[in-house]
């Protein structure tokens, strides 16, 4: 994927972040004109809203359908902004197609399954409209980078060449303070292996409240993407589906206006002196860990000598959670100690099996 090409033209020089933005579901054809000049007044590059809403469980609001294709033409006809809907399969891409969507987008439920992304390739492929069409593909719902970038191969493969991924955040179980968690990692790793894909973050569906939304905008701006897509609704209180995620067009000005866009090519000399600091750090954090595994290794010859189980769950739980509180109290995620410390004990537990296993072999 090196030949892309930019996601919009935009002739009037405008500069990062592209902003695509929109209510979640388009409701009514008053809801969704009233919402769109709103945000044509600030600027906005794309208008978005939902037509077909995937829901977990039957019986909520799934959205308009076709219905709403003709009042998404109207925003364009009649303010001149760019239009956006989500697709799930051909039927969706075929009818968007038809009625001159501008941008499609794929959801998380739709990316994570290769016959569905294989079918809307097909789709847009047949359709001749290839060459012209910006394609953003979702992350998947489970955290698999290979299943993302599978998706985009699909629809770089029907010949889309202005394409790009929305990153908005990773399903997990339980309740946490994001509605999907951002992973940062995972979309990071992307850019690093398709430098020229552009990403856009969506922290509408990553935060999950609209409280949330400003620094989310701000975290992705720092990070250098390259643009944001938000859930603007003009009563969001009032909106059909995910009212809490959704702010009003005035209030999405205030957030925008309260972004700082740094200059993510600007020369990076000034930070050798860090980066030098944070690779000495480095190398001193892999020697800390090979001494601690050498320690480990005596802990595993111990066992083997006193016939004692190699994994003692009272021990993880304790490690865990002591260190996950010390890092907390050192101003760290407890999320992210945990994490670490996981895969210390991961490692631990590898080495000394190991050298179980290397006794026993003797043994024989």
């Amino acid at each position: 994927m090196k030949d892309l090409l930019p996601i919009i033209d935009d002739v009037t020089g405008k500069k990062r972040p592209i902003i695509i933005a929109g209510p979640c579901s388009a409701e009514s054809l008053e809801q969704v004109m009233d919402t769109a000049r709103g945000l044509k007044e600030l600027g906005i590059d794309v208008f978005r809203a939902g037509l077909w809403k995937p829901r977990t469980r039957p019986g909520g609001f799934e959205g308009v359908g076709v219905v709403g294709l003709p009042w998404l033409k109207q925003v364009h006809d009649q303010l001149g902004l760019r239009v956006s809907t989500e697709i799930a399969n051909r039927g969706h891409a075929e009818a968007a197609l038809e009625y001159g969507m501008d941008i499609l987008w794929i959801g998380a439920r739709t990316s994570a399954n290769p016959f569905a992304m294989q079918e809307i390739a097909d789709a847009i492929a047949a359709s001749g409209r290839a060459s012209e069409l910006t394609v953003l593909v979702k992350n998947p719902v489970n955290p698999d980078l290979e299943l993302w970038i599978g998706a985009l191969q699909r629809i770089y493969n029907a010949g889309v060449r202005r394409l790009g991924g929305i990153h908005r955040g990773f399903t997990a179980y339980g309740k946490h303070a994001y509605r999907n968690q951002p992973q940062w990692h995972i979309p990071f790793e992307l850019a690093r292996r398709y430098p020229n894909l552009p990403i856009i973050c969506d922290p509408s569906h990553i935060g999950g409240h609209r409280e949330l939304i400003s620094p989310l905008c701000q975290q992705a701006m720092d990070m250098g993407y390259e643009g944001l897509i938000i859930e603007s609704h003009c009563c969001p209180d009032n909106a059909w589906s995910d009212a809490a995620q959704q702010v009003t067009p005035q209030m999405l000005g205030v957030i925008l206006d309260s972004l700082v866009i740094r200059d993510v090519r600007q020369s990076t000399e000034s930070l050798g002196m860090m980066r030098r600091e944070i690779d000495r750090l480095d190398n001193e954090l892999v020697e800390l860990l090979n001494r601690r595994m050498a320690v480990c290794r005596d802990i595993g010859r111990y066992k083997l000598e006193h016939r004692m189980p190699v994994v003692q769950t009272g021990r993880y739980v304790d490690i865990i959670n002591s260190r996950a509180h010390a890092g907390e109290e050192l101003g760290m995620s407890p999320d992210f100690i945990r994490a670490v410390f996981a895969a210390v004990h991961e490692e631990s537990v590898r080495q000394q099996i190991e050298i179980h296993r290397a006794e026993n072999q003797e043994e024989l």
